[in-house]
């Protein structure tokens, strides 16, 4: 697909660096002395401001008071043209007026501000403001915030159980005791664009937003190609047997840390029996509906978010430009 790399979270081109990676005195050096700046990350949600009628991530330098929150380790995310990028994970700071509700929400719309920030520059949810970054600093933020969670949820090695370090400028955790080196997960899930003639398969989960519906997708299983994972995960959610299938176009999504193989396949069944374990309903929907569901007049169906790959494909679809 030749529109692929401009879905949103993809195709920024960030040098990752991974040769400095090694370099613990050479990174050191560049946050003490202003080449290097540090994203700071509350709870999964990047520190942004508002620029140019969209959004832009917010750098502190190295020593910021900000950064007491986080831990001494620095997560190196890549050379951003010259500007060497980290982030720091300060999830340990509490805001007085947490709105833990919200917060836990499907969509959460809560802002936190910290004491030492400047006005304007707030923890969001980067959900919400994804389509309004840049290229790069959205890729900058789905890395730091997937790379971020892995290390929250990973510190204990797998072999022995002892809890693990921060090595390689946090691209590796090392255990102390065994030495098992263990890398950052990343969990492949298809999401695949079902048609039938002119018709599209969608399918809506139990606890999103009243009238959202979305493309079916799933988590491919060890031993399983893409296309496999396609036709069973379609059959098992609502029994719609597929045939051909193709690759269009991935996406890295940072909830927590996957990556989305966007696929299309042509649907050799129309009757649907939902799995309600899975989903709360299934439905087809014609070009027609869904360009009125897109632009937001249609009368009961919401589309995926805007930004998420869901929405990138059937549009494309909508376009004739899955090629």
């Amino acid at each position: 697909m030749k529109l692929a790399e401009t879905v949103t979270f993809g195709g920024s081109g960030l040098d990752r660096s991974a040769l400095m990676r090694a370099d613990e005195a050479g990174l050191a050096a560049a946050l003490e002395d202003g080449r290097g700046s540090v994203l700071p990350i509350w709870r999964g949600k990047p520190l942004m401001e508002e620029h140019d009628g969209g959004m832009r991530l917010v750098w502190v330098h190295g020593n910021h008071p900000m950064l007491a929150d986080a831990p001494a380790e620095r997560l190196f995310l890549g050379d951003d043209d010259g500007a060497l990028r980290f982030a720091a994970d300060i999830s340990r700071w509490q805001p007085d007026d947490l709105d833990a509700d919200q917060l836990n929400s499907f969509a959460d719309q809560s802002l936190q501000a910290h004491p030492t920030a400047s006005d304007g520059q707030l923890f969001r949810e980067l959900r919400l403001a994804m389509t309004l970054l840049t290229a790069r600093d959205a890729e900058l933020a789905a890395t730091a915030k997937a790379m971020l969670s892995w290390h929250r949820s990973h510190r204990f090695c797998a072999r022995c159980g002892t809890e693990s370090r921060m090595t390689q400028a946090g691209w590796q955790r090392t255990c102390p005791d065994c030495g098992a080196h263990h890398f950052p997960r990343t969990d492949p899930v298809v999401i695949m664009l079902i048609t039938h003639g002119n018709d599209l398969l969608l399918g809506r989960s139990p606890g999103w937003p009243e009238g959202m519906y979305s493309l079916l997708a799933g988590f491919i299983e060890p031993g399983e190609t893409m296309e496999a994972a396609v036709r069973r995960e379609v059959a098992e959610e609502t029994a719609v047997r597929v045939g051909h299938v193709d690759y269009l176009a991935s996406q890295p999504w940072p909830y927590p840390s996957s990556l989305m193989f966007g696929c299309r396949g042509e649907a050799l069944s129309r009757e649907i029996t939902i799995d309600p374990a899975e989903l709360e309903d299934a439905l087809w929907i014609s070009r027609e509906e869904l360009a009125e569901a897109l632009s937001g007049r249609h009368a009961t169906l919401l589309p995926a978010r805007k930004g998420a790959i869901a929405q990138f494909l059937m549009e494309n679809w909508l376009a004739d430009r899955l090629d």
